[in-house]
């Protein structure tokens, strides 16, 4: 496994989303994922399956401290006492303390320092270790690092080689947040995809894996794919034994309409 690392904490840079499923099929993906060697899963209140994911997590032989659970508040519960009570509740859910704390987008209602106040608090409580933002500007993210007393871990967005986030990741990159790609493969739409096709067959490698090592060989990227089949759990985690050169990076790129040259140097490429 690699790791992203922001403000001194690792994170794993592959880990496994779970949404939409539910239920054994949700249990039992959870718990093959972590047998792959996944250690770093994501759930969130909406998807009603942190039940599930918690009874996974007990049935695996994995050590707790070697996980990193990451969960979201849902959008209704953001108010101050609400995001205290429903977070409880999930790790009653779960069954064990959340790594990772997100909301999971902005209320149109309740303030981004009221719903980062509790969640502080639920920091101070140590039920929760860290704390970060889905779905977030590049305005909204700002105001969220500005309201917490602790840094905002990473901001969980939609990201694949179809749709650019280099503003976003600009400013990511330059304030030590990590950016945490749901839908890498844009809902398996890579799968087809000529050029990632073409790039993949020089290390014998899917154009779902090849989508995947350009997401995570970037500064400051982490990646959520999710699976439900036993063979697509362990295709997405046969990622760490090939490297893209700097000019299949830019080809990924590319399909974007280019990024910014700026933020290009601050990947390295």
């Amino acid at each position: 496994m690699e790791y992203v690392t922001a403000e001194g904490v690792d994170v794993p840079v592959l880990g496994f989303g779970t949404w939409p499923m539910k239920g054994e099929t949700c249990r039992s993906a959870v718990q093959h994922a972590l047998d792959t060697g996944y250690r770093h899963i994501d759930t969130a209140q909406m998807y009603n399956n942190e039940d599930a994911v918690g009874e996974a997590i007990a049935d695996s032989e994995v050590p707790r401290e070697d996980l990193f659970l990451v969960t979201k508040i849902r959008r209704q519960n953001l108010a101050h006492d609400d995001v205290l009570r429903t977070v409880e509740e999930s790790t009653q859910r779960l069954g064990t303390e959340i790594d990772l704390l997100l909301i999971h987008s902005p209320s149109r209602t309740v303030s981004i320092e009221e719903s980062i106040g509790a969640m502080n608090e639920l920091q101070a409580r140590g039920t929760v270790e860290h704390i970060g933002v889905s779905n977030f500007s590049v305005e909204q993210l700002r105001q969220a690092i500005a309201a917490s007393d602790t840094p905002i871990l990473t901001n969980q967005v939609e990201y694949h080689p179809f749709k650019s986030q280099s503003e976003l990741l600009e400013f990511c990159i330059e304030n030590g947040v990590i950016l945490t790609a749901y839908s890498p493969l844009d809902q398996g739409r890579v799968v087809g995809n000529e050029v990632l096709v073409e790039i993949g067959a020089q290390y014998g490698k899917t154009a779902a894996q090849v989508a995947l090592r350009w997401l995570i060989q970037q500064e400051m990227v982490a990646a959520i794919p999710k699976a439900s089949s036993q063979a697509h759990i362990e295709a997405n985690f046969e990622v760490f034994d090939f490297e893209l050169s700097d000019e299949e990076m830019d080809r990924i790129f590319d399909m974007q309409g280019g990024l910014l040259s700026r933020l290009r140097s601050l990947l390295g490429l």
